[in-house]
């Protein structure tokens, strides 16, 4: 399977809804309201700040993430990303292959770094990932995340140089 990655635009909304949806509702992985509407959840993501890409292959939206500063002012020269794949793509290469481009891609548009500020520690496919592709856990936040079936779960915190 190819996957290619490519700016998302208004005519993915329903694909990318279709991905953010079931993670959102679940509730174990974002500090998102499980009860977000449709429209709130994608003004979120497609947030004017947020450059909003996807992951396709042979047409088919598997992916999507987004990538911006994490701060602005003095901190705007260290990139933020997030990152959902569609429940049935899970396990094919999808998140890697987000991730690895979106570390070019901050590169490209000139970050020095990338921090996630909030990973759930119970995700460890996340942070398996992210320290797999060279992030360092450089933080841990005790019971801040409250998961609908653990309880009060920690987050951490990972940071990469670029």
């Amino acid at each position: 399977m190819t996957i290619t990655i490519r700016p998302a635009g208004p005519a993915d909304a329903d694909a990318v809804w279709a991905i953010l949806e079931p993670t959102i509702r679940a509730g174990e992985t974002y500090a998102l309201p499980r009860d977000g509407s449709r429209a709130a959840m994608l003004a979120y993501w497609f947030a004017p700040a947020h450059r909003v890409l996807v992951a396709e292959a042979e047409g088919d939206v598997l992916g999507t993430y987004t990538l911006r500063a994490n701060q602005a002012g003095g901190g705007d020269h260290v990139a933020n990303a997030s990152f959902m794949t569609r429940p049935d793509a899970t396990g094919r290469g999808v998140a890697r292959t987000m991730g690895a481009h979106a570390l070019g891609t901050a590169r490209a548009a000139g970050f020095t770094a990338m921090q996630f500020n909030f990973v759930v520690a119970t995700n460890t496919r996340a942070v398996a990932l992210w320290t797999s592709l060279g992030f360092a856990q450089v933080g841990r936040l005790p019971g801040v995340f409250r998961h609908p079936d653990l309880g009060l779960v920690d987050a951490l915190v990972m940071h990469r140089v670029l």
